[in-house]
């Protein structure tokens, strides 16, 4: 079974800075090849994404995000991790890392989430 465990939410001020790790899937699931991301989703609204990579490796972000998020992923410590700098009232969510592949067997993958909220 594929455990994801995001941590790292807190409450911060507008204009601050926190790190989110999540515990990715570990060298057993290696054939799954997963595709990892990040995705928030704030009070009553959608899930959306935040961050990943592209085939090529790229990281990709969505455009209320780019500039001030960072994602990286330590496969040697199977942890991803999503730096977040200048904060805004708008980035409070819960934020979720998710596994992906298309490979038989692998299915999509989400953590519980951790939460961020941001106040002015």
């Amino acid at each position: 079974q594929v455990q994801l465990a995001e941590s790292g939410g807190d409450s911060v001020q507008v204009g601050g800075s926190l790190r989110l790790s999540c515990a990715t899937p570990g060298n057993q699931y290696a054939y799954c090849k997963y595709d990892m991301s990040w995705h928030r989703q704030a009070p009553g609204e959608e899930r959306e994404f935040v961050s990943g990579f592209a085939s090529d490796g790229t990281p990709t972000y969505a455009d209320s995000v780019k500039g001030r998020f960072t994602i990286s992923q330590d496969n040697a410590k199977n942890t991803l991790y999503l730096e977040m700098n200048s904060l805004k009232t708008e980035d409070t969510a819960m934020y979720y890392c998710k596994a992906f592949s298309l490979l038989p067997g692998c299915l999509v993958h989400w953590g519980h989430g951790t939460q961020v909220t941001v106040s002015s």
